[in-house]
């Protein structure tokens, strides 16, 4: 029985799906933003995850000593594991219409194929990545400050004045 159920974890672990975790975070399933949560210390603002997995390098050395072909295998760490939490649009902003000027806002700017037609899809949330790789995301859902620099999230006063 203990077997059976560590396999099945095993296998769970391999297709990226993990243990529950107790966090600050409530995951709603959301179908335009995916991977959105909500920050129950701010509930007004939802918030997605960025995740860049590290990059390990491994070396192969081959070398003769005594007349005998000796093989040695390294690994190194060349960037670390990153995770970044970013501000989204909540799910209620994610209409026909606000999709659709995300979509005209992407094909001005070059980084997007018309026609504006308001559905989330694949090309558009690709869009929306290469928009934000700038800012230092890799994601495909809007941040914040992406839709800021895209003219279609309002500066609230303070950002307007340090400006």
């Amino acid at each position: 029985m203990y077997r059976l159920g560590f396999l099945a974890l095993l296998a769970l672990s391999g297709c990226g799906i993990s243990a529950p975790q107790v966090s600050r975070f409530v995951e709603p399933a959301l179908s335009a933003t995916r991977r959105q949560t909500v920050d129950m210390t701010r509930p007004e603002i939802c918030q997605a995850r960025d995740e860049t997995p590290a990059v390990i390098e491994t070396v192969t050395e081959s070398r003769m000593e005594g007349g005998a072909l000796h093989t040695e295998t390294t690994q190194n760490i060349v960037q670390i594991r990153r995770v970044q939490w970013f501000d989204t649009p909540c799910l209620t902003a994610w209409t026909p219409e606000f999709i659709a000027s995300v979509q005209r806002a992407l094909i001005v700017r070059g980084v997007m194929a018309g026609p504006a037609d308001g559905v989330m899809d694949g090309r558009t949330r690709a869009a929306i990545r290469v928009f934000q790789r700038d800012e230092g995301i890799n994601s495909d859902v809007l941040s914040i400050a992406a839709g800021k620099r895209l003219g279609l999230i309002v500066y609230d006063r303070a950002e307007a004045v340090a400006r």
